[in-house]
């Protein structure tokens, strides 16, 4: 049994003295939780803080390839015991309607945020971890030796911060990351709407339909639902009355396959949820010394799937090298240098692949010409979904 004296919800004030944390950790999606989970298996002393309540949803396309069953099993989380969608087929739709089919050859599994993420949750609070709910972090300032972790009704000390905050906080605003900076441009300054719907799809299959300036993803979940979510420009948006509706009607409807979708489908809520503001562009792994994890750390375009493995497998990588400056195997530096490097090596490439394969989709003309090219060639398609996936970790 974790002995751990903070692995019950603290009823004393949090900034009390003499309560140091070990990690601190700002956001609790896929990449927080997880990190979460393995640092309080190892007996340190771990908060997380997320501002929503569970469960609740994110705009995220549910897809989690195969390379990570082992993990998640590994800290908890019983998938064998699950009765989940197993997706083996990849299908991408031009704007004109012209698709290609491809087999994944590791292929995933479905499976909603409002799910998973409440679960691990649960396991990092039976792991040990403090799991601090509806509080937003307004700031992380390390002074040396500690940070002081300053929160909407409390303060702690940790002596480290990870941020899995995803794809944009207020802290990247306070911290002035380039991308928070930056003019709209062709990887920067998008939207994200997601829905769970009924539908006859076929439940081995992620589908991914483009129309102009965005895509749109439909795969299966748990309980039969299906996954549909689109990533299109704010300008979109715009030119559409700022509706999302219209935009869906206006724009959306053009591509065949999506206007069939849209409106045979049974929307299990009545609206859907949204983000704005997602950004492509690269991103540092480290600022002021906090490690970031998950989407924080970088995004891979939707379109080439597969965020959600990075994000558990970052976990894994800042997990390993956190434990080892806590066990005074490595200095800060050592251990902030080794995830930067860590971090490129394994997920560099992935970015690249996907920023070219962003820039491939969008224009309606150049996206249909790119289908009609690469229709003929299976293994071009192959060899561009290998460089999206990773290995079993």
């Amino acid at each position: 049994m974790n002995e751990n004296p903070l692995s019950e919800p603290l009823t004393a004030p949090l900034e009390a003295p003499g309560v140091i944390y070990d990690v601190a950790i700002i956001g609790g999606g896929l990449a927080g939780l997880s990190l979460a989970i393995q640092l309080a298996k190892e007996d340190f002393r771990v908060m997380l803080i997320e501002k929503e309540v569970y469960p609740f949803h994110r705009v995220c396309g549910e897809y989690i390839s195969f390379e990570c069953w082992n993990f998640l099993e590994s800290i908890g989380y019983p998938l064998s015991d699950m009765d989940l969608p197993v997706i083996k087929n990849l299908v991408v739709s031009a704007p004109n309607g012209n698709t290609i089919t491809h087999a994944l050859t590791l292929g995933g599994f479905g499976i909603s945020r409002y799910k998973i993420d409440a679960e691990l949750a649960q396991i990092a609070r039976d792991s040990g971890a403090v799991v601090q709910e509806n509080e937003k972090v307004k700031e992380a300032i390390f002074d040396g030796r500690l940070f002081t972790v300053s929160c909407t009704s409390f303060v702690i000390k940790a002596k480290v911060v990870a941020a899995a905050f995803g794809k944009r906080s207020n802290l990247d605003v306070k911290w002035k990351r380039p991308f928070t900076v930056q003019k709209p441009g062709q990887l920067n300054n998008y939207i994200g709407v997601k829905y769970h719907i009924k539908t006859d799809a076929p439940a081995d299959t992620i589908a991914l339909h483009n129309f102009a300036d965005g895509y749109c993803g439909l795969s299966q979940v748990e309980n039969d639902d299906y996954c549909l979510c689109y990533l299109t420009t704010a300008r979109n948006l715009r030119k559409s009355g700022n509706s999302i509706a219209a935009m869906e009607k206006n724009i959306l409807y053009r591509n065949p396959l999506l206007k069939n979708i849209f409106s045979r489908a049974v929307f299990i809520y009545e609206e859907p949820v949204t983000i704005a503001q997602v950004s492509f562009t690269k991103k540092k792994q480290v600022e002021d010394h906090v490690l970031m994890v998950g989407d924080a750390a970088g995004m891979i375009t939707p379109l080439c799937g597969n965020g959600m493995s990075m994000a558990l497998h970052a976990s894994k990588l800042a997990a390993d090298l956190i434990t080892a400056f806590l066990q005074h195997k490595i200095s800060r530096q050592e251990m902030e240098t080794a995830y930067g490097r860590q971090w490129n090596g394994l997920f560099a490439k992935r970015l690249l692949t996907g920023r070219f394969i962003q820039r491939m989709f969008g224009r309606p003309w150049l996206t249909n010409l790119f289908i009609a090219i690469l229709k003929p060639f299976p293994a071009i398609t192959a060899y561009l979904i290998r460089q999206t996936h990773g290995e079993p970790f």
